[in-house]
């Protein structure tokens, strides 16, 4: 059964493809994407874990 670690990233409105594609660089997985209270949104990532 795969394990999951997950991780929240603050995504501001001028750059978010970049820390998108640092991430999954990273080898996360973009799960969702909310707005915020200041304007931009929240991502959340999630990949499998290292045993």
């Amino acid at each position: 059964m795969a394990v999951w670690e997950y991780t929240v990233t603050p995504l501001p409105p001028h750059n978010p493809k970049q820390i998108l594609d640092h991430w999954g660089a990273l080898g996360w997985e973009l799960v969702q994407v909310v707005p915020n209270n200041e304007g931009g949104f929240v991502a959340y990532l999630k990949r499998e874990k290292s045993e």
